[in-house]
């Protein structure tokens, strides 16, 4: 009330400094409280009718909602009836009769109260009366079924047999039939009804249709992720994140050029590439170096990946397809990166026989559908293409030629430079304990072939590996823990050995590093160690090894001398042989058979060359195979009967050798150096047992049974 006055006082005060007459104040002052009591009382009014209008809403959705879930209720309830038996047909513990039975031992006896026909189930249930003597014994059970074939002639037959046996007519057994069909037409005008009312329901948009036509026509739509340099800061990845690539980047920064100054290039009538395809093995920074282009490249960015655009709906792909080149268009200029586009780009067989390994169907209308996007009669410029695969052997030829994707950019495996750039990128991320160009070179060294990802796994096990130690920093010894960690497995000192396999071990691993040592074209060790790990066998040999693709063949020799090196070295201490050697044996026997086969480096059979293919397709003579053979199994064994020997010379130091390692448990080059002293050749390459493997079987590829593609090192 005192606000009131307050405001009235005011007013007052105003109308007459205003100059207004006493009766002119107060029709004014009465219009003023009129209106804005009829406004007041307007809104109050609008606002209990949207109250109103609410509730009537609600309540409607709501009684819609219970009749739709007692209408889901009796449905369930009806098909459950139709297909669980009710209590007219046979209960749990059934027991059937033949028509003799019944016929001699329950009807002829007048044992046989009532007789009820299931035509549906082609059986008759017969009702005893209670305490019913059968076969000469009183019976517990009153209900027994026969199996019949016509039941319509049943009732026909049971009083032919009435006749015959003495019955009169009209004083038979009562036959009744009981069907179950009408179930089924109940059910049937369920659904009718229930469709009808839900149609009804829809249109008055009380409920919503769950298969709206919006919802079917959205499945189409691209499901990608646009990165606009306007409202968007990219992926956080820069060039400057991307370690080693040089000439990779140059390509690609020089593609995104081109969108940035088309003209500068029309100008001199070059055409702007339409797309490039990154090929490498995987883990070597294909999708790293898209994201860095998503950043970096200030034009919309849409990406998806190869495996959304195949649905079980056909003609899902190719929409979808059409969408995202639609979407493209309107932000020209833009980049359209797919990953991982083996998924869609497979080649076409060239048959229409489907099936769940052929790629005709729903993947090569999506396939068809790309190739006119990129390069067809509707084809426009300002769109880039960017895609990258590990499996460039089965991407479809149209795919690929220029006019789709003008370059194709190779991501291989990083060299030993690269290399060095990743594991400082990498190192400068965890806490050291000295500057991380200390250990980036010598890290590169120990790890050849591999991957951008396998290095910062690498680094990642080492921080790992000083946090499980409580360690503040991590040293020296924990990278190198990670090494051997990615290459060869942890370490499983739980395992048990008894004292003999322990020395076998010992002699033979001892072997292996003995012979790198005294051999002139050799590896020499790194470090060996009889704990056994997850990846390898019970002993571990470390070498040094080095970035190598050609191999003489001295160098091949040798390497076979040192894979034979852990055989010879069991059978001239223990005058016997293991099967430890195993895989020794047939990594020999691969590169044995790839000198004389593959690489010509045998005088018999010649400078001649043959791929590894199956039995019955090899393009030479049976004689050729059988002096391949002979010659191949003629360099193995001299390869063994040398080392032999040159073990045999120094077998003082393979003793000295296994003996030390029974009680270290592990040898590094310098203990080795401390032993028997300096190599005789020369301080050389040193490799790791893992990585000596690795370059075998770099020699010698494993067999594939696809023969277009060729073995790739993993992340």
């Amino acid at each position: 009330i005192r606000n009131l006055r307050r405001e009235y006082t005011a007013i007052r005060n105003l109308f007459n400094r205003s100059g207004l007459k006493y009766g002119e104040q107060t029709k004014i002052l009465r219009n003023l409280l009129h209106t804005s009591a009829s406004n007041h009382q307007q809104r109050q009014d609008g606002d209990d009718k949207d109250n109103k209008n609410d509730d009537n809403e609600k309540l409607s959705s709501i009684i819609a909602k219970v009749f739709l879930w007692l209408l889901t209720a009796y449905m369930l309830v009806a098909i459950m009836s139709i297909i669980l038996p009710n209590q007219n047909q046979p209960e749990v513990l059934i027991r059937y009769v033949s028509w003799n039975e019944f016929l001699y031992q329950m009807l002829a006896k007048g044992e046989v109260e009532e007789i009820i026909v299931l035509p549906e189930l082609d059986m008759v249930t017969v009702v005893l009366y209670p305490g019913a003597i059968i076969k000469g014994r009183r019976t517990d059970q009153n209900t027994f079924h026969i199996n019949i074939i016509d039941p319509e002639r049943f009732e026909d037959k049971v009083r032919e047999a009435e006749r015959r046996l003495g019955i009169p007519a009209g004083s038979g057994v009562p036959i009744v039939f009981k069907r179950n069909s009408d179930t089924i037409g109940k059910l049937l005008a369920t659904i009718i009804l229930a469709s009808v009312l839900l149609s009804a329901f829809s249109r008055a948009r009380t409920i919503k249709n769950p298969l709206s036509i919006d919802k079917i026509s959205q499945l189409g739509r691209a499901k990608f992720t646009l990165i606009d340099p306007i409202s968007g800061q990219g992926r956080g990845v820069k060039f400057s994140d991307v370690a080693g690539l040089h000439e990779v980047k140059m390509e690609v920064m020089e593609i995104v050029d081109y969108l940035k100054r088309p003209e500068h290039y029309k100008e001199l009538g070059a055409k702007v590439p339409k797309g490039a395809l990154l090929l490498g093995p995987p883990g070597c920074g294909k999708t790293l170096l898209a994201k860095a282009v998503a950043t970096e490249a200030k034009v919309p960015f849409l990406t998806m990946n190869g495996s959304e655009f195949i649905e079980m709906i056909g003609g899902l792909g190719a929409a979808r397809v059409r969408d995202l080149f639609k979407e493209g268009r309107k932000r020209a200029p833009c980049i359209i990166y797919i990953d991982e586009i083996d998924a869609i780009g497979r080649k076409r067989s060239g048959t229409f026989a489907g099936g769940l390994d052929s790629t005709t169907g729903e993947g090569e209308q999506t396939l068809n559908q790309l190739l006119v996007e990129m390069d067809g009669m509707a084809s426009k410029e300002g769109v880039l293409m960017l895609a990258s695969t590990n499996r460039a052997d089965v991407l479809d030829k149209a795919l690929l030629r220029p006019g789709r994707f003008d370059r194709h950019i190779l991501i291989d495996l990083p060299t030993l430079k690269e290399r060095v750039e990743i594991f400082e990128y990498h190192l400068k991320n965890i806490t050291l304990e000295q500057p991380p160009e200390t250990y980036a070179k010598r890290l590169a060294h120990l790890t050849p072939g591999f991957s951008g990802a396998d290095i910062a796994n690498v680094v990642n096990e080492a921080a790992l590996h000083a946090a499980r130690h409580l360690n503040s920093k991590v040293s020296r010894a924990d990278l190198e823990y990670a090494v051997e960690r990615v290459v060869g497995g942890t370490e499983k000192r739980s395992t048990s050995m008894s004292p003999e396999e322990k020395k076998t071990v010992a002699v033979h691993e001892s072997g292996h590093a003995l012979v790198g040592w005294l051999l002139p074209f050799a590896e020499i060790l790194l470090k060996v160690t009889i704990v056994p790990r997850t990846n390898l066998a019970l002993g571990f040999a470390q070498y040094a090894p080095q970035d190598k693709k050609i191999y003489s063949t001295d160098e091949l020799y040798a390497k076979m001398c040192v894979a034979l090196g852990g055989r010879a070295a069991e059978a001239i201490v223990f005058n016997r042989v293991t099967t430890s050697a195993q895989n020794d044996l047939k990594k020999v026997t691969d590169v044995a058979y790839a000198m004389v086969r593959t690489f010509g480096m045998n005088n018999i059979v010649g400078l001649v060359s043959f791929e590894e293919k199956e039995q019955g397709n090899r393009p030479y003579s049976k004689k050729l195979t059988s002096v391949i053979d002979h010659e191949a199994r003629q360099i193995a064994s001299k390869a063994y009967l040398e080392t032999e020997k040159l073990l045999r010379e120094h077998r003082d130091k393979l003793d000295l050798i296994s003996n030390a390692l029974l009680k270290k448990e592990t040898l590094s080059y310098m203990d080795i150096e401390e032993l028997i002293g300096p190599p005789p050749y020369g301080k050389r390459r040193i490799i790791d047992k893992a990585d000596f493997d690795i370059s075998l079987d770099n020699i010698v590829p494993p067999k594939d049974d696809s023969p277009n593609e060729q073995p790739q090192r993993g992340n």
